[in-house]
């Protein structure tokens, strides 16, 4: 398995459109804040007074105890009481134009490439679907670390290979996103993949 860094003039010769470190900064800090936040469920929920399992007999009489003037007991201030200002459900999606997408996109990929940290090779697939044998893959192409391997698909034997190795990743050109290239320590372009990339930031 052969394998060589993508530079600049390849990465031009593939017609990939990249952008230079002084532009896209503040489009990839939305699109991984958009990503994150999409993840979240936004199911914390908390009770409010009207909600509270109880009745709404006074707890003592108004007047002539030396206490405070209370009504029921689902009152905040009691323990076992509403929550008051607790968190709803609530959605926290939040939305990206294409435009910024694409800008993200192209600064994540210009900042690998001039790292040289992408590594091209024509194929990768695990035959015998053994672990071993993929990380063997891996160290063959490139350093240990956060890999991210992009191809346009994979077999079964080599996802089952690649399963249980916690820093390598398998993702489909398509698939791949900015937060995953971001975090990547280095990326390995499988075959027609360096096409489907260039495609999605022309």
């Amino acid at each position: 398995m052969s394998a060589k860094s993508l530079t600049i003039e390849d990465a031009q010769a593939a017609n990939f459109v990249l952008v230079g470190p002084e532009k896209g900064r503040q489009a990839v800090h939305d699109l991984v804040t958009a990503y994150r936040a999409n993840r979240r469920s936004g199911s914390a929920n908390t009770k409010t007074r009207g909600e509270v399992s109880g009745n709404n007999k006074k707890i003592y009489k108004q007047k002539g105890t030396g206490n405070a003037r209370h009504g029921d007991k689902r009152a905040p201030i009691f323990v076992g009481g509403g929550v008051v200002f607790g968190p709803r459900p609530r959605d926290y999606s939040k939305s990206v134009s294409k435009t910024v997408r694409k800008l993200a996109l192209r600064r994540v990929l210009g900042d690998l490439v001039r790292g040289e940290k992408i590594k091209v090779v024509d194929s990768f697939s695990i035959a015998d679907g053994k672990t071993k044998s993929f990380v063997s893959a891996i160290n063959a192409v490139t350093n240990p670390g956060k890999i991210l391997v992009v191809s346009n698909s994979f077999d079964d034997s080599t996802y089952l290979a690649g399963r249980n190795v916690a820093w390598a990743q398998l993702v489909t050109g398509s698939d791949v996103n900015v937060e995953q290239l971001l975090l990547a320590n280095s990326v390995i372009l499988v075959g027609d993949a360096v096409q489907t990339l260039a495609q999605r930031t022309a």
